[in-house]
């Protein structure tokens, strides 16, 4: 764009009688360029942007339209695909351009939020964490806190675990129920494999066996969100984020045990004294409300067991779930039957109950109960199998030579030489 100097000049020129060419030729300017600034005089010429020309998708406007009015989720390479089917030679740039500009808006309705009367239901759940104990520093480790929370009150029951399994899952159940005095009418489930293994032919959901034994056993129905709707289960999904920012953050811990122990204690000091800022109640209140209509506790502990056979290692021990369970040295069977409860193992050797084991958490580690180990163990062995009767002289049992104390030696030694003495 000219100034108004030269500008000024063209006008000058002209006036003074000089052609447009004349005037090219004087100040180096394109005789258009002339020919626009006389034109407008002294104001510069306004441009404007290009008029657009034919669009090549205008012959599938209307094809376009027609499908986005009748499914307004499809997506512009799925249209792209039917009209090139149509003949359309150009690019998918073109069409998604043209897609959002003519996809109807999706009309977004408010959040209703669900509120179920007091004892009626909880929801459940696993979260992941990444933690790095004091006691082992240089090893960072997963745990999963699994977490209940009762829908009327909030008040929140939750427990860090090394593994996401189904005995974890039970034994968790069974340990916020003891905690809640008491069980809900109903728990509300994701679809992990620990929880639902299908739907059946008439889309009815299949939850896991164990599951609906822990059901039938303490009372309450099991039901499982739809899928893929996580809000479905905010109650207990929005709390992951309270504990990790309210307490999990900026603190240490040396072990599982005590990030429990600190975790019990922010739930009983923090999480579980405050007023809610959803509901706008005290938990303690509500939760009062909440024990007085839970189910009873059951009379029986649960027992229902998931049974698997097993081969004993050479170091006398069971693999289950990646730990390990010793069993006597008298079990001469190579494969065993293991039943796993909620909160034990046990062992079975031709039907004969032989050990019984506290479950252990995480994995790589060992439990040898006592009087399991009357032997030393072979030359290759990485167990550790001596207990407090490892000390006892090596032989078959019942031809060990008992220890006496040397008087008595002496005493018999005195009594073998007078009888030799009086038989002379």
């Amino acid at each position: 764009m000219l100034d108004q100097g030269e500008v000024f000049m063209i006008q000058h020129l002209w006036r003074q009688g000089l052609s447009v060419q004349a005037i090219s030729r004087r100040t180096g300017l394109d005789r258009k360029t002339v020919r626009k600034y006389l034109q407008n005089g002294l104001d510069p010429p306004v441009y404007g942007p290009r008029k657009p020309g034919p669009s090549i998708l205008q012959p599938y406007f209307d094809y376009l339209q027609q499908r986005l009015r009748a499914y307004p989720e499809l997506t512009a390479s799925r249209l792209l695909r039917e009209i090139r089917e149509l003949g359309y030679p150009g690019a998918y740039t073109t069409v998604k351009c043209y897609v959002r500009k003519i996809r109807p808006e999706v009309e977004h309705g408010y959040e209703h939020r669900f509120e179920t009367p007091p004892g009626e239901q909880a929801q459940t759940d696993f979260a992941h964490f990444k933690v790095v104990f004091t006691d082992e520093p240089d090893q960072a480790r997963v745990v999963w806190l699994f977490s209940m929370v009762l829908g009327f009150s909030r008040h929140l029951f939750a427990h860090y675990v090394l593994r996401q399994n189904l005995e974890t899952l039970v034994r968790c159940h069974v340990t916020a129920f003891t905690h809640f005095r008491g069980v809900p009418k109903e728990i509300l489930y994701d679809r992990a494999k620990t929880n639902v293994t299908g739907e059946d032919s008439e889309g009815q959901v299949i939850f896991n066996n164990t599951i609906l034994d822990l059901a039938r056993h303490c009372g309450f129905t099991p039901r499982a969100c739809p899928p893929y709707r996580a809000k479905t289960k905010g109650k207990v999904e929005r709390p992951f984020r309270y504990v990790r920012q309210d307490f999990f953050l900026g603190r240490s811990f040396r072990n599982l045990e005590d990030l429990n122990k600190q975790l019990s204690d922010w739930l009983g000091e923090v999480a579980n004294q405050r007023e809610h800022g959803t509901t706008r109640r005290f938990i303690p209140e509500a939760y009062q409300e909440d024990q007085a209509a839970l189910l009873p506790l059951p009379q029986m502990p649960f027992s229902s067991v998931l049974k698997l056979e097993r081969r004993i290692t050479m170091d006398g021990m069971v693999s289950v779930g990646g730990n390990l369970y010793s069993v006597p040295d008298t079990t001469w069977r190579r494969t065993v039957e293991v039943q796993t409860l909620a909160d034990e193992i046990r062992i079975y050797d031709g039907g004969r109950l032989v050990a019984v084991h506290e479950p252990l958490d995480g994995r790589g580690r060992s439990s040898i109960a006592a009087g399991h180990r009357l032997y030393p163990p072979p030359g290759n062995s990485k167990v550790q199998r001596y207990d407090a009767v490892a000390d006892q002289p090596m032989g078959i049992p019942g031809e060990q030579v008992t220890t006496r104390p040397l008087s008595v030696y002496e005493f018999v030694g005195a009594r073998l030489a007078s009888a030799g003495g009086g038989t002379e």
